[in-house]
């Protein structure tokens, strides 16, 4: 199960005890809001794309769109999402369940400054009903694949609350 794989892996890097599970979905950013009593803007939505470099993942607050024209300047391709169906082979998570932990050996992950504004953001954590409470430092830590910032998401303008 997925859910332990990433609890094990947090548990290393001293969070597995920040690892929520719920009894209902979480897979989607209203219903994860919904779960933790937060806005939807404090999660860690985490977003597949398949480049020729292999795969990559863009972790951005609940409120942010990835931008096209960012996302063709960092990586010269067209913004090309993974297949549900082909989330855990290439990725290692399900969908719905997919952060960046405990990630399959190549995937790249980037850190998108939408999450920066927030004290406390919630990444899924491997299923469809589970999240883990970070900060951006302790995410920066945690995240797997040579974690980098990057500026790749719009629609999340001056929103309010650090």
């Amino acid at each position: 199960m997925s859910v332990e794989v990433v609890r094990a892996y947090l548990t290393e890097k001293g969070f597995g005890d920040r690892v929520l599970e719920f009894t209902e979905s979480s897979a989607t950013v209203a219903l994860a809001a919904q779960r933790l009593g937060c806005e939807e803007a404090h999660i860690a939505k985490t977003l597949s794309f398949e480049t020729p470099e292999g795969c990559v993942l863009i972790v951005a607050a609940g409120d942010a769109k990835v931008d096209n024209a960012k996302y063709k300047a960092m990586f010269h391709t067209k913004a090309k999402m993974v297949p549900a169906d082909q989330l855990e082979e290439k990725v290692g998570h399900p969908a719905g369940g997919v952060c960046p932990f405990a990630l399959k050996a190549g995937v790249r992950v980037f850190l998108d400054e939408s999450l920066r504004r927030f004290d406390t953001i919630y990444p899924a954590a491997g299923s469809a009903a589970s999240a883990v409470r970070l900060s951006c430092e302790e995410l920066t830590a945690c995240a797997d694949g040579n974690a980098q910032w990057a500026d790749l998401c719009k629609g999340w303008g001056d929103a309010a609350a650090r």
